[in-house]
């Protein structure tokens, strides 16, 4: 069963199949969580030893101010996760013998790419009593489809997202799809969707409610 997510969260779980999945995906939400004490533990599964993981660094430190942030970037070859199911699955699983997360921010399990949705699928098989939010990311696929939550942005916390993805990951800004218009689109698109100015959306496979009368 899928526990609520505390009134003051304490320890927190992001997890990318590549560096930049996260901030893409969540970096808002980040943004907006992250104080001092909190503890922000990141799993990263490729990209490891390689320019890509000096970007995902500066970051999600970035992303992450003031908190107790620690960052695991592995070596699996890029859109090459099936084959590396065990391997994935042993990181996971070290990563919970040493963490006991208020929430988790992943992939979502229906996401088009398969290293994305490989990683989705194998959280619940490793965390199996936490609330996961699956963060979604705009891609050629065209596989975006209707959330179940929200984090309301505000103007300024939309626009400093896009500033540090600009900022830290200079290797992605030749791609056609890395630009101010579709990340501010698709969180304007959001926005409007919970009567707020801009968000980020996520997926909710199972969540506990507990409501007392």
């Amino acid at each position: 069963m899928i526990g609520l997510i505390p009134e003051r969260l304490e320890r927190i779980v992001v997890l990318g199949a590549h560096c930049d999945d996260i901030p893409i995906g969540a970096g808002g939400t980040l943004l907006r969580m992250s104080r001092p004490g909190l503890r922000v533990d990141a799993l990263v599964l490729s990209g490891g030893g390689s320019e890509r993981e000096d970007e995902e660094r500066a970051a999600l430190a970035a992303f992450c101010p003031g908190a107790d942030l620690d960052v695991t970037v592995l070596k699996m070859p890029d859109g090459r996760l099936p084959a590396h199911w065990g391997e994935a699955k042993n990181a996971l699983e070290e990563l919970r013998s040493r963490t006991d997360p208020d929430l988790i921010l992943a992939p979502r399990t229906d996401d088009a790419h398969q290293d994305h949705r490989g990683l989705a699928k194998l959280v619940p098989t490793a965390f199996r009593g936490h609330l996961t939010l699956g963060y979604e990311i705009v891609k050629w696929d065209g596989d975006l489809t209707t959330p179940s939550a929200y984090v309301p942005l505000s103007g300024e916390l939309a626009e400093k997202k896009v500033e540090l993805l600009q900022r830290h990951y200079p290797s992605q800004r030749h791609r056609p799809w890395y630009d101010r218009e579709a990340f501010l689109g698709l969180a304007r698109v959001r926005g409007i969707e919970c009567q707020a100015r801009y968000a980020e959306a996520f997926h909710v496979t199972k969540m506990r409610l507990q409501l007392e009368g």
